[in-house]
């Protein structure tokens, strides 16, 4: 059933949608009254006169509807409220916000996904005595799993697996469960991912020894981010944080939407088909950032400049990094190239490698690993994935143990 925040929701994201659609229909229109340019030159974005008169009072009549029914739907809440553990409103919810989370977040739809850490589907308080209550099986070994672009927490659990319940029943680490909006900028993600873990290791029931980030995807550029504004603002689980696993994390960019900025450059190349540019910028803020696996926000001022500064690993951090390849490990130990990579990101994407030594994240061989015969999503429920990121963790915990002399 659903509530009465995601019909408002609804409400307003259609309004925006034919709002949208009238504007792009009113450039198109205005280009096709200019005279024809050379290509390159701009045309006008709206019409006059009468012309441009109508085309106003269909954004305003349109507006005016949505407020309305928005209005009549907040009016409806008590009478429809949808169970909070429905995976399903979780998993459209997801694919929405990486879509259009920062449109979302923007223009305040309550469909925007709020940051939260999550055991089970539910948000945790982050308070000594709610999570004494909600964690009662609490240890100080912290593993945190962040999830990627359009999904959400519940989705670690992928084909009966799910790595963190996993970890916490072979290694008894305390696995909790970033819930975020993958459509907003990674960096301030990072910032806010930041902030609720120093939150959380304060409000912690016992003392945090250790602090692992376990991220799939996207959710590994976020952990990056997160450790960049920690080691900034001095926070205390930074200095806590043994290990960080990347488990397909694009570190390098994801070449779909590569592709899919280019093909946005070239329609905006005429002004006839300029106005198609429009339907291209969907793509959200966090898909965006996937071009060149941005972390913090080092864009260059020029417009549609590719530049980014390099933001190097977490020093003094264990940092591991898991891709997959589409192909079988015989066909890729004949290939004489690099192995395809898992459908969504590349193979050297994946391990941090590049040409350029500024930009190579420099992780060592051993902590480098390559799953055949996977996809990107397979990722979450490889058994062989899993025994990986299991031995990587429990040679750190061994090592760890030997220097305490226990």
């Amino acid at each position: 059933m659903l509530r009465a925040d995601d019909l408002r929701g609804l409400n307003r994201l259609t309004i925006d949608a034919v709002a949208g659609t009238v504007g792009l229909v009113e450039s198109m229109h205005a280009a096709i009254t200019h005279l024809p340019a050379a290509l390159g030159a701009p045309a006008p974005r709206r019409t006059r006169g009468l012309t441009g008169w109508i085309y106003r009072r269909i954004h305003d009549t349109t507006r005016m509807v949505g407020v309305g029914v928005d209005t009549s739907l907040s009016l409806m809440a008590p009478l429809l409220r949808a169970r909070e553990d429905d995976a399903r409103r979780d998993a459209v919810l997801a694919a929405m916000n990486g879509v259009l989370g920062d449109h979302l977040e923007a223009s305040g739809n309550p469909l925007a996904i709020p940051m939260r850490l999550r055991r089970g589907g539910r948000a945790l308080r982050l308070t000594p005595k709610a999570l004494a209550a909600s964690v009662p099986d609490a240890t100080g070994d912290l593993l945190i799993l962040v999830h990627g672009l359009c999904m959400n927490d519940r989705q670690w659990c992928f084909q009966g697996h799910d790595h963190g319940a996993a970890l916490a029943r072979e290694q008894g680490m305390t696995p909790l469960y970033l819930h975020y909006n993958s459509g907003r900028q990674v960096s301030r993600n990072g910032a806010d991912f930041a902030e609720l873990l120093e939150r959380a290791v304060a409000a912690w029931p016992v003392p945090v020894e250790r602090v692992v980030l376990l991220g799939h995807s996207m959710g590994g550029l976020v952990a990056r981010s997160a450790c960049h504004h920690a080691e900034t603002r001095g926070h205390a689980w930074r200095r806590a944080l043994s290990d960080v696993v990347f488990v397909g994390t694009p570190h390098h960019g994801a070449p779909l939407e590569r592709a899919g900025d280019r093909f946005e450059r070239l329609l905006a190349i005429s002004p006839y088909s300029a106005p198609f540019a429009l339907i291209g910028r969907i793509r959200s803020a966090g898909i965006q950032d996937l071009r060149y696996g941005r972390v913090h926000d080092s864009r260059s001022p020029r417009a549609g400049s590719d530049a980014s500064t390099p933001l190097a690993l977490p020093a003094g951090v264990r940092c591991h990094a898991i891709a997959a390849s589409t192909q079988r490990a015989g066909d890729a130990d004949r290939a004489a190239a690099r192995p395809r990579g898992d459908g969504l990101v590349p193979v050297a994407s994946a391990l941090g490698e590049h040409p350029d030594r500024r930009l190579d994240l420099r992780i060592p061989a051993s902590r480098k690993w390559i799953e055949h015969g996977s996809g990107h999503l397979q990722l979450l429920g490889s058994a062989a994935v899993y025994r990986r990121i299991r031995a990587s963790l429990a040679r750190h915990d061994r090592a760890r143990r030997d220097r305490r002399g226990t």
